[in-house]
């Protein structure tokens, strides 16, 4: 079979498997770059998928603004130490959740240490999601049921620099890019990021013309079936979430992880791609993982299960070879409506893999991903 055709008839499967539609996009062991798609937008829209269709991609935002963060450390504006709560107060004197008392409130001291730059890309802050860290789930029905305003400041999850969990650093390393510009993170991206790379497809709010090509959102039901659900971010002006803001195609977040393997001309240098791609800023089981803790997002994922994992600044790394075909030291993320992809620098590989659909981890989404990623190292 020719490169394309392994790939779609890998998507052909993936709609017979009970996906309503997916597009891709990948960069083969022979360097060519392969885009298909297959089904359909949506449950509620028959418009064939292509590959020009636009997804949210959730968590692929947060390598985007890792290298945003790290061309700012590249330009001497910060450095990857410095405590961030020169620039956001809000983090300057954070909380540390210790446990819960007999009565089921939080017992909480302040941090001993300070919130760096580092912590916030590596993950290893404290700040977490609650809908996959079970103790922060359980602050916040506390907080609910104190009458705490939804925007009340969750305590850390323990002391800076201390451990590994998922959660909204990179929104705060979004925030520190406007900070340190005094451009919000939407227009510093398309400035510095997307501009230079060619991601015209790539942004916070989809245009017109970008609305008319969006995948529907669904969810699956306890039954297995699927129904679209309304899903949209909060329309322009927006925060522009620097950990989850993003809509894209997959043939434009391709440019980014070719940028990544190509030693990140014209957007970074070798240095910083080194960073994001070493996978020693925390290595253990826990790396990677996302408990089930909202079912209705999250049905659980563990990238490599029962294996060491790594996270770089950006990146989850597999020490180990995958089980699809990625090398050893691959770089890799997903997004919650079931997007996932990897970057392969040891053979110049990568690919991207866009659903629409919740709870992230779904089976029969990370089934289709792994076909996928077969097909395109046979390709």
């Amino acid at each position: 079979m020719q490169d394309g055709s392994r790939i779609e008839a890998a998507l052909a499967r993936a709609v017979t498997g009970g996906l309503p539609g997916v597009a891709v996009a990948a960069l083969t062991p022979d360097g060519q770059v392969v885009e298909a798609a297959a089904g359909v937008r949506g449950l509620d829209n028959p418009a064939p998928m292509t590959s020009d269709t636009v997804f949210w991609i959730a968590s692929f935002t947060k390598a985007i603004t890792t290298a945003a963060v790290l061309q700012l450390v590249e330009r001497g504006r910060v450095r990857l130490d410095d405590p961030v709560g020169r620039w956001l107060p809000g983090l300057a004197d954070p909380m540390v959740l210790k446990g819960f008392d007999d009565a089921g409130a939080p017992v909480v001291a302040p941090a001993i240490g300070r919130i760096t730059v580092r912590h916030l890309l590596a993950h290893t802050s404290g700040l977490a999601y609650d809908f996959c860290n079970a103790q922060l789930a359980r602050w916040r029905a506390w907080a609910a049921g104190e009458g705490a305003a939804a925007g009340s400041d969750a305590p850390l999850m323990f002391e800076p620099g201390a451990g590994w969990t998922y959660g909204v650093g990179l929104d705060c390393a979004g925030e520190l890019v406007a900070a340190l510009t005094g451009r919000t993170l939407d227009v510093y991206l398309a400035d510095e990021v997307f501009g230079p790379l060619g991601m015209g497809e790539t942004g916070w709010a989809p245009g017109e013309a970008q609305a008319t090509r969006k995948a529907s959102m669904h969810a699956r039901a306890d039954d297995g079936s699927l129904a679209p659900i309304p899903f949209a971010l909060p329309p322009a002006p927006n925060p522009a979430m620097g950990g989850g803001g993003l809509y894209s195609t997959a043939g434009d977040y391709l440019k980014f992880l070719r940028a990544i393997l190509s030693g990140g001309g014209p957007i970074l240098g070798p240095a910083s791609v080194a960073l994001m791609s070493r996978g020693d800023e925390w290595e253990g089981a826990e790396v990677g993982v996302l408990a089930a803790v909202n079912a209705r997002l999250c049905a659980g994922f563990d990238p490599f299960p029962g294996k060491a994992k790594r996270w770089s600044l950006g990146f989850a790394v597999n020490p180990e070879p995958g089980p699809a075909g990625r090398s050893a030291g691959s770089l890799a993320w997903a997004g919650l409506g079931n997007c996932y992809y990897w970057a392969d620098p040891a053979r110049r590989v990568a690919g991207v893999f866009l659903a629409q659909l919740l709870p992230f981890g779904d089976a029969a989404a990370l089934e289709a991903f792994g076909d996928f990623e077969r097909a395109v190292y046979e390709a």
